[in-house]
């Protein structure tokens, strides 16, 4: 793993433990599984078993029934309890969702119930108790944060889409109860020496200047006897991305990596950190970019283009500049053909513009309505307009984006404030990154020992 992907992997989890997981919160998912593509020291080794490839199983098994509630270590998950989790995650997921693909969420919601059970009774065990106050404060910070609501309205909004801040609050008392429990039983442990901080800081100066990809990764492991349904599902998943679904939500509901806990999210990394199959696929991808599913050794990998910078170097996509807008509206009742026609125009007479110092003249000349944005990061825009206006000089414009409904718009750059190069963390920075790294991966061990111990009921 580079320097930069340790220390991104590490920050988010700082900023998610600081939050209570607001964003897990909200999908319904707490904890990671444990499949990971490379480099997963917690993961069971494949020769760990002698599984025969040419096998027979002896009875039938229908793969479409589960069921639906279990009794973990004689704690009862209800259907209720189910129901309840996955109407947040609809409620957060704009894109519809098929009662297919509704079974296999309420499967992932009832294996993140049962590790959120393992982690309240492990934290019991230990002596570890969350108080009502602190999960009341932080179902408050949740409510204004995600929700933009007071706790009342949130209440009113949970019951309105078949949830309850009952669900809500018990994932805050599992979050708060597990962070707890490895501050004082995996933290204190982990130790990160001076020579691992020397080697990184040196390896990060030997990268300077090279390319670098921040992805997301879906990750869904298949074998012989599987591998075919499981690439139906992974199609069926990019065909909901591509049609809105958020990248995000659907890698905590579905990717088996342990990525799944931070919506995917690899940090940055260099190609050759990848598995050849996804390196190849990277290279040519742009930002904003999907691909897959691409099949590599253990399954599926659908891939996100997050970002892409080089090594200590400033990235362009920092950049902060000064837009001028012109847009035409298009009258109601507007043919596709008419507004092509009309867009062409537009096109040619924006083109004349020589600079922002014109821009007003064009537009009066078009009608078109003039707004000035200043201090605009190229990182927010979205990602087609993105690498157009980082190749733009001063004074040049856009060529016309838009739709029918929406109408027709240019933008022309007035100035660009270039981002500065990163110096790279601190020291310090990087050793507390690298030591919370390390206590994620144990986390990620304890409760895999805490599943493999725990009796569970199906019922």
């Amino acid at each position: 793993m580079s320097l930069h992907a340790l220390n991104t992997i590490a920050i988010r989890t700082r900023q998610l433990a600081k939050k209570t997981l607001l964003l897990s919160l909200i999908a319904g998912l707490s904890m990671p599984a444990l499949a990971q593509t490379v480099g997963d020291d917690a993961a069971m080794p494949e020769t760990s078993l002698n599984v025969p490839e040419g096998l027979t199983i002896f009875g039938k098994q229908d793969p479409n029934v589960r069921r639906a509630t279990a009794i973990v270590n004689s704690e009862i998950i209800t259907g209720t309890d189910i129901d309840q989790r996955v109407a947040l995650i609809l409620a957060a997921n704009e894109a519809p969702v098929s009662d297919e693909e509704r079974g296999r969420l309420r499967l992932q919601v009832l294996r993140n119930l049962i590790d959120e059970t393992l982690q309240i009774q492990e934290a019991a065990a230990n002596d570890i108790s969350v108080d009502e106050a602190q999960v009341e404060r932080t179902y408050t910070q949740v409510a204004a944060q995600n929700f933009r609501r007071d706790t009342a309205a949130l209440d009113k909004y949970l019951d309105s889409i078949g949830s309850s801040s009952r669900s809500l609050k018990r994932q805050i008392r599992g979050e708060l109860a597990w962070q707890r429990l490895l501050g004082r039983n995996v933290t204190p442990f982990i130790n990160v020496s001076e020579e691992e901080v020397k080697e990184v800081i040196e390896r990060l100066k030997a990268s300077k200047g090279t390319e670098e990809f921040r992805i997301g990764e879906i990750y869904l492991s298949a074998n012989s006897q599987n591998k075919a349904e499981v690439a139906q599902n992974a199609q069926r998943i990019v065909e909901q991305l591509q049609q809105g679904g958020s990248f995000v939500a659907y890698a905590r509901q579905f990717s088996e990596a342990s990525t799944a806990a931070v919506g995917g999210d690899l940090g940055w990394l260099q190609l050759g950190q990848l598995p050849p199959a996804l390196g190849v696929v990277a290279r040519d991808m742009q930002v904003g970019q999907l691909a897959g599913p691409i099949e590599i050794p253990g399954g599926f990998s659908l891939m996100y283009m997050i970002d892409k910078r080089q090594i200590l170097t400033a990235n362009p996509r920092d950049a902060l500049l000064g837009l001028k807008q012109l847009s035409i509206a298009f009258p109601a009742g507007t043919t596709e053909s008419e507004a092509t026609r009309r867009a062409s125009e537009f096109a040619t007479a924006t083109r004349a513009i020589k600079g922002c110092g014109s821009a007003d003249e064009v537009a009066a000349r078009l009608g078109a309505t003039v707004t000035n944005n200043d201090q605009v990061a190229v990182r927010d825009l979205p990602a087609p307009l993105q690498d157009t206006l980082i190749a733009l000089s001063i004074g040049e414009a856009t060529q016309p984006f838009g739709s029918v409904a929406d109408g027709v718009r240019v933008l022309v750059l007035c100035g660009r404030d270039d981002a500065q190069a990163e110096g790279g963390p601190s020291p310090e920075q990087l050793m507390a990154n690298m030591e919370e790294e390390k206590v994620n991966r144990r986390a990620q061990i304890y409760l895999r020992d805490l599943r493999r111990d725990a009796v569970i009921e199906y019922n």
